[in-house]
């Protein structure tokens, strides 16, 4: 957490910044930036998840029998706004595999940067349910917004995001819509630019993630 940004966790590890240096690099390929995007998802989602509640269970070792701890209540509730963030949601459903997975269809529109909603499709019981939104870019958090505002909709309570960058705007953006969902990320960057984009920033994720142009 920063003073200006109370709501945001920069995860300042050394393999996450360096792993995020080398997705930066312009003539990267495709196939580097999807494993270090797996990569870097890993790493941060043992932060995203580090203080879920912990309840005990009586267990057998081979030795003898003991209290251990494991997860409490509902599985955890994984949504990825499409498409790039299905390059983060891979990871974290082998941290947690017996997570409940929705998909949220979000695109900006290029002249306006609003949202646009084509598809949701979320698992049930929100309320009951640790909710984590992934998408790799925080740039003017409307479409983060929009899918913030869709998950409590549908009853969510305890929301939280993962993200690889942010811009200044966006994290700003969120606190103001929705002050009590925490955001990760790897790095707060300086701005976004006329279109939208964040700078120094990577590009476009998903673009570069599958390929596309």
């Amino acid at each position: 957490m920063t003073a200006e940004h109370p709501s945001l966790t920069i995860v300042d590890h050394p393999l996450v910044q360096h792993k995020l240096t080398l997705m930066r690099e312009k003539d990267g390929s495709t196939a580097r930036f999807r494993r270090l995007l797996r990569e870097i998802s890993l790493l941060l989602g043992y932060e995203v998840l580090r203080d879920l509640p912990l309840t005990s269970r009586r267990i057998e070792t081979p030795l003898e029998a003991m209290d251990s701890p494991e997860i409490e209540g509902k599985k955890l509730a994984l949504v990825s706004i499409l498409r790039a963030g299905n390059g983060m949601l891979e990871p974290l459903l082998e941290l947690a595999p017996s997570a409940r997975v929705g998909f949220l269809g979000l695109y900006r529109d290029h002249e306006t940067l609003q949202p646009v909603e084509y598809y949701c499709k979320l698992p049930s019981e929100l309320a009951a349910r640790p909710v984590i939104l992934v998408d790799p870019m925080l740039a003017t958090a409307n479409s983060a917004v929009a899918a913030v505002d869709k998950v409590k909709e549908s009853g969510a309570q305890d929301v939280r995001m993962m993200t690889l960058l942010c811009a200044p705007e966006g994290v700003r953006r969120m606190a103001e819509a929705h002050p009590d969902v925490r955001v990760f990320t790897a790095a707060l960057d300086r701005e976004l630019n006329d279109k939208g984009y964040i700078l120094p920033g990577l590009g476009d994720a998903g673009d570069r993630m599958f390929g596309t142009k």
